[in-house]
């Protein structure tokens, strides 16, 4: 016992000073997708799926339900982790499930055209971490890694862990953490089950656009039986269609020129933007899974995911120049060195129509097959394929007055926006016509951005367990994946046929749209009719258009091994494990090279490396009297690089001032970022719904990627033979400007969390309690390079999440709000590239009421609702940020409340 016990220490020890001494690592999550924690601890406390709990005098279901099966969850867990579980199937409240992931924990969610869509764990942006759907790895169709999550209808998940720490069985991890989505097990379930879910929706904005209605709905239904076989055969079927409008007013300011006003220096705007936008969400989401269990040797699953998401907008504006144009400025006032009011002459705004259409689709399928050879022995094959594709059109189209404007405005300097009395009414068709007002030599602009992202992956795995000593088991298994992400765009310029000023016909009109924020209209008119028949399309061969064309494509070989320990340090029980990954990674990359400049001129160019990288990782759970349990965790932790940082692009030539190749692009060679982590909690559990936990954790980058020059750059990877002369250079070695790896920098924070069933302990308040949670992170990193200040993407230094509830008696009512501070986010910029901006804190409230009708009444299994979404209208805010300059509002966009009635019926 001694000698095992030493080795075990000697083992743990090891571990720690292998992680210690800097061994490399690198990135792949991937939670075994047969049995998770929920389903052990759901054996241990032999309680069914979806079954009623006692608590003392009242029955548990629904939300609090759903309280208590999240908790234990996360107590039997050997890792760090937050849960979410459904109340029922299909009755996850929310419109898609990032709204739910954003409330858990030092986690908050992104608002991309208003809603909830990518998710930013302790700080960092979504390319930092993995999302998994059953335990497989998934894609995006988005321009790099991160998931967009509103194309995940919450109807059809059943529950979500969030692994903040890894370990060796998590092939696909990354340096925030790991979310894992998942959908039924049907064989877990008790006897038939039929759920059906209907919400009407309106948003508080009305029509802002001719064609754009107020109201959708939702739907849903599931069907569960395990009825087939004599119960060894599960069949799980879901649907979930969204047809949800969108409405948004926003106001943009292009910067702030310094100027110099009655003597002094202040800062102006340099031009705005005025929207009125209109969207049609259209998602429809499909759910399967085939369980079947023909005998005591062979278990095996497939589950198929699908997803379609068409997003159709319309936004009709005014943008003007101002401080960056001939318009004249009269009266001006100026507050703290902003001019926030005055009169502008001679404005000539271009009044656009855009039209963006969003055409997503993703698909996934899994097949699980689990093996239990003996009592000791068990093997695992798990085979995945997940997909997704995007097709976008962008359409923009150019109108205006033959003569210049006079405007009033008024601005609020800390966060926008600014209010414009016009003189004309920019609606009036016998004012406005077809034309190029703002002098940019083309009428429009089309452009046709495509994705594909395609991943193949497999897993083999072997488990040997133990009863008796301190491991309970060994796994070892090999982990697969080829991934390939394209992205391509054409673009066009739309120059008018014969006139440089055209009215628009009678005929093609519509409604006119009210502009955000000023006292005019907007002119209205079918679109794609006007281009048809009035516009000629000319290719545009620009250096950017040609960056936008790329392929990557990674092969990734994980061996793993892992010990699971169960054992005790003298009267304390210890569970968890320690493992090692060995991650061998291949990737290349294919895309267009510039060469000269103007993109007149392309070459293919084709680059890529090859490294690997190990991934040692320990979580130990230590169990105190009284539900007690402090957890640490330690590994070495990897994100891959970003797509767009990966695309073999470059702009070429040669420098004749230095006599030197020079140039800029992209690196496929680039390593991934690494981190040293460690996290520590502390977790109090009382009842069954509630607890307090509080965790510090820390994170040592050993590398991370940033933007710089590459003197010693090897332009012999590039066809050179264009360049001829004496100007030549003789040595292929210069400068070029990429992405690259870089040292140091760290992520330190502090987490609080607690559930409050305060009906437990007030015996007059049963049915109320409490959910809150809030975090502090901070981060020591230039992600821009050494002497930089911006902050990593994604990192809010607070965030806090609160939800009051009470449920009793088929009554439920819950308030959530959900809060972060200021963040540089990514954001969809000019050109549909990505880009990073500023962007304010914000709260979001969420407001939902229901009743859930007895058994034994003639509406028995019926619930009916009311939600109130973004209850308090909150805006969003972008703003500019400069050393030693004042922050300026670059941003602001309403996009109203969502008002929510439905009912759910379940049998």
């Amino acid at each position: 016992m001694k000698l095992k016990r030493n080795m075990l220490s000697m083992a743990l020890a090891s571990a720690l000073l292998t992680m210690a001494a800097g061994v490399q690592a690198q990135d792949d999550t991937q939670p075994a997708a047969d049995e998770t924690a929920a389903d052990e601890a759901a054996k241990r406390r032999k309680q069914g799926e979806g079954e009623a709990v006692k608590l003392d005098s009242y029955e548990v279901t629904g939300f609090m339900r759903s309280i208590e099966k999240a908790v234990l969850i996360k107590q039997e867990s050997n890792s760090i982790v937050e849960a979410i579980s459904a109340e029922d199937i299909g009755k996850l409240p929310d419109i898609s499930i990032a709204d739910s992931i954003s409330r858990l924990p030092g986690l908050t969610a992104q608002r991309v055209a208003g809603r909830a869509s990518t998710i930013n764990i302790r700080g960092l942006a979504g390319d930092f971490s993995t999302t998994l759907l059953n335990g497989r790895e998934q894609v995006s169709a988005g321009d790099n890694r991160g998931v967009e999550f509103d194309q995940y209808p919450s109807e059809l998940i059943s529950g979500v862990l969030v692994y903040k720490t890894p370990d060796a069985t998590l092939p696909a991890q990354g340096i925030s953490g790991t979310v894992d989505l998942r959908t039924v097990r049907p064989l877990s379930y008790v006897g038939p089950r039929f759920s059906v879910n209907a919400r009407l929706e309106q948003n508080s904005l009305g029509e802002l656009n001719d064609g754009f209605g107020d109201r959708g709905n939702r739907l849903s239904a599931t069907y569960i039986d395990n009825g087939f076989a004599d119960g060894r055969v599960g069949l799980a079927i879901g649907i979930a269609r969204l047809d949800s409008p969108g409405q948004f007013r926003e106001w943009e300011a292009w910067g702030f020129p310094t100027a110099t006003i009655n003597g002094s220096e202040a800062l102006v705007l340099g031009g705005n933007k005025i929207k009125a936008g209109s969207v049609d969400n259209v998602r429809t989401g499909v759910m399967a899974v085939l369980e079947f269990e023909p005998n005591d040797v062979y278990r095996g699953a497939i589950d198929v995911y699908y997803s379609k998401f068409e997003r159709a907008e319309t936004t009709r504006w005014l943008e003007f120049g101002l401080g960056w144009s001939g318009a004249t400025l009269s009266n001006p006032q100026v507050e703290n060195g902003i001019v926030v009011g005055g009169s502008w002459a001679g404005v000539r705004p271009v009044v656009r129509t855009d039209l963006s259409e969003f055409d997503d689709k993703l698909f996934a399928i899994g097949f699980n097959n689990q093996f239990k050879f003996n009592d000791d022995w068990r093997g695992i094959a798990d085979f995945s394929l997940s997909r997704a594709d995007r097709n976008q059109e962008i359409l923009e189209v150019y109108a205006g007055a033959p003569t210049g404007d006079n405007a009033q405005f008024t601005l609020d300097p800390r966060n926008g926006p600014a209010r414009y009395q016009f003189g004309f009414d920019y609606g009036d068709p016998a004012r406005i016509g077809l034309t190029d007002p703002g002098g940019w030599g083309q009428d429009g602009y089309v452009k046709y951005p495509n994705i594909d992202d395609k991943l193949r992956s497999a897993r083999l795995a072997v488990e040997r367990s133990f009863v008796d000593g301190h491991l309970s088991g060994i796994e070892a298994g090999v982990h697969y994946s080829n991934r390939e992400k394209s992205r391509e765009s054409d673009e066009f310029f739309l120059d008018l046929k014969d006139a440089d000023f055209v009215a628009i016909p009678p005929e093609l009109l519509g409604r006119p749209t009210r502009a955000a924020f000023a006292n005019t209209n907007i002119i209205a008119y079918d679109t794609r009719a006007v281009v048809a028949r009035f516009h000629n399309f000319r290719p545009n061969l620009c250096r950017d258009c040609a960056a936008k064309n790329w392929t990557v494509e990674e092969e990734i070989v994980t061996p793993y091994v892992q010990f699971n320990i169960d054992t005790a340090i003298g009267s304390v029980p210890v569970r968890g494990n320690f493992g090692l990954q060995y991650v061998d990674v291949d990737q290349e990359s294919t895309g267009l090279g510039v060469i000269g400049g103007d993109g007149s001129r392309t070459t293919v160019t084709h680059d890529g490396d090859k490294y690997s990288n190990v991934l040692p990782s320990l979580n130990l759970a230590f169990t105190l009297p009284h539900d007690q349990f402090i957890r640490f965790g330690a590994a070495r932790q990897l994100a891959r690089p970003r797509m767009d940082h990966m695309r073999m692009f470059a702009d070429y030539g040669i420098d004749t001032t230095k006599g030197i190749w020079s140039g800029s692009g992209g690196n496929a060679r680039l390593r991934p970022w690494q981190s040293d982590s460690f996290d520590l909690s502390y977790e109090k559990y009382f009842g069954y719904t509630g607890y307090v936990s509080a965790a510090v954790f820390h994170k040592d980058l050993k590398t991370y990627i940033y933007e710089a020059v590459n003197t010693q750059f090897d332009f012999s990877i590039f066809d050179l033979s264009a360049f001829t002369g004496p100007n030549r250079p003789a040595s292929t070695i210069g400068e070029f400007r990429q992405q690259v790896n870089g040292e140091g920098g760290s992520i330190n924070g502090w987490e609080f969390a607690a559930s409050l069933p305060i009906g437990e302990w007030v015996a007059p308040l049963q049915g109320f309690g409490l959910i809150a949670n809030y975090s502090d992170t901070r981060s020591s990193i230039q992600p821009n390079g050494p002497g930089t200040t911006q902050t990593l993407p994604g990192l809010s230094r607070y965030v806090s999440n609160v939800t009051a509830y009470y449920e009793r008696g088929g009554f439920s009512t819950r308030v959530s709000r959900r809060a972060r501070s200021d963040f540089r986010g990514e954001i969809q910029g000019f050109g549909a590239d990505r880009e990073t901006q500023f962007i304010r804190g914000e709260a979001i409230v969420d407001f939902q009421i229901g009743y859930s009708f007895a058994e034994g009444s003639a509406l028995t299994g019926m619930t009916v609702l009311l939600q109130v979404n973004n209850l308090t209208n909150e805006e969003y805010r972008e703003f500019f940020r400069d050393p030693g300059v004042v922050d300026r509002p670059r941003k602001f966009v309403e996009y109203g409340r969502t008002l929510l009635v439905g009912v759910n019926y379940k049998f």
